[in-house]
């Protein structure tokens, strides 16, 4: 049960230059959408982050590579199936999925990026995926984002979707993105895909540093189980087709606004991804303050979020603080003085001074630990810098779903 997310999707606002198509082809489950493509204008412009993995899929190395030697004009994701671990035969199927589309729409098997997710280690079916391509290719409309939403899905309850739209420069900009992603939940991306539009006008220049200040303070602020994934994704896309002039400056006001819409936006889709983490039932936000450095405060922060004991306690509702100051205390950080750390949950302080607050009573905590949304604040100290980190719980239903992942 996804923890207060809505069952539907708010309204998506099409993106002007941006067409989307889907279709089922039956990858891995009959009659579910599960391969969607994105169509771009003539002069949009792209920006991608990928997985940190090593084992990277083989849909990362193709999308790397025609990234860096054309403009897109498609991308093509299917659910179902991650093509990762397929060595050679899945890089080969990888380019045959672009060609085949590109030859459906009519461009360059180049100006396709690739994206695949679902179970590690298992070939393409590429006969279902050929057959689907005509229908694919001719299932193009602006208002296909919520199908589109549900077509990425793997083991998500329920889809993931958000638009804002805000006057830039006198000029009306639409900002519509959608997700997904439930479990090998970790920062430095995370187990998801993630698609982005706006019609802003933007220099391409500025366009991947955008997506990347975005990411930092959202996706790459999110962890469900510790692990990274193989086919991580996330995709900026700016069709410039809303505004006249072109955000050039990274000084300007114009600038600064649209960055903070689009983090926005970002982060409504991160939160989302937590929210329906794999058997989730609390959503919890770790804030950690006055650490020697924002690095710092981060390791803390996610030692915490990683720890399968501190996880436990929040599904059983358990305020067994231990289980957080042990976890602060082995972050790796050399600066780490336990005596100055204070630990709250919400604003009931559990911690201080190196032990157990004076004032806590278990009540108060049990009354904490039994919300469905919960704040673990860390005190390191009085410096100056601050890190945010959303995470869940494990439940017997992440173990659950994990096991029967293949069957």
């Amino acid at each position: 049960m996804a923890v207060n997310l809505p069952l539907e999707l708010p309204e998506l606002h099409p993106v002007a230059g941006v067409r989307i198509a889907t279709a089922a082809a039956g990858i891995k489950y009959p009659d579910r959408t599960d391969l969607v493509a994105f169509e771009l204008a003539k002069g949009a412009q792209c920006a991608a982050i990928f997985t940190r993995n090593a084992f990277c899929a083989a849909p990362v190395t193709v999308a790397r590579e025609h990234l860096a030697t054309a403009t897109p004009r498609l991308l093509l994701v299917n659910s179902g199936n991650a093509n990762a671990g397929t060595g050679e035969q899945g890089y080969h199927d990888a380019l045959n999925s672009c060609a085949w589309l590109a030859d459906a729409v009519g461009c360059s098997a180049h100006e396709v990026l690739p994206f695949s997710t679902g179970v590690i280690g298992e070939p393409l079916p590429m006969g279902k995926i050929k057959t689907a391509m005509p229908l694919l290719a001719n299932a193009f409309g602006a208002d296909n984002w919520h199908a589109a939403a549900y077509g990425i899905m793997t083991t998500d309850t329920l889809p993931k979707g958000v638009s804002r739209q805000l006057a830039v420069g006198g000029e009306r900009v639409t900002i519509t993105g959608i997700a997904k992603g439930s479990g090998m939940i970790c920062p430095n991306m995370a187990t998801m895909l993630a698609y982005v539009a706006t019609d802003a006008n933007i220099a391409p220049a500025l366009l991947q540093q955008l997506l990347q200040q975005a990411a930092d303070r959202s996706f790459n602020c999110i962890s469900v189980d510790g692990d990274t994934s193989t086919n991580d994704a996330c995709v900026l896309v700016a069709t410039g087709e809303a505004m006249a002039s072109v955000i050039d400056d990274e000084q300007s006001g114009a600038y600064q606004q649209f960055c903070e819409a689009l983090t926005e936006v970002c982060i409504a889709l991160a939160q989302a991804i937590i929210r329906d983490g794999e058997g989730a039932t609390k959503f919890i936000t770790i804030d950690v303050e006055g650490g020697a450095s924002e690095a710092d405060c981060r390791q803390v922060a996610y030692t915490v979020a990683h720890s399968p004991l501190v996880k436990t306690a929040f599904f059983a509702s358990d305020p067994n603080w231990g289980r957080i100051l042990a976890a602060v205390g082995r972050a790796d950080i050399e600066t780490l003085n336990v005596e100055r750390v204070a630990i709250y949950l919400d604003d009931v302080c559990i911690v201080r001074d190196g032990g157990r607050a004076e004032e806590y009573r278990e009540a108060a905590g049990e009354a904490v630990m039994r919300q469905e949304e919960i704040t673990v604040r860390i005190v390191l100290g009085d410096e100056p810098h601050y890190a945010q980190l959303w995470s869940c719980d494990f439940s017997y239903d992440y173990v659950r779903i994990n096991a029967e992942y293949r069957s």
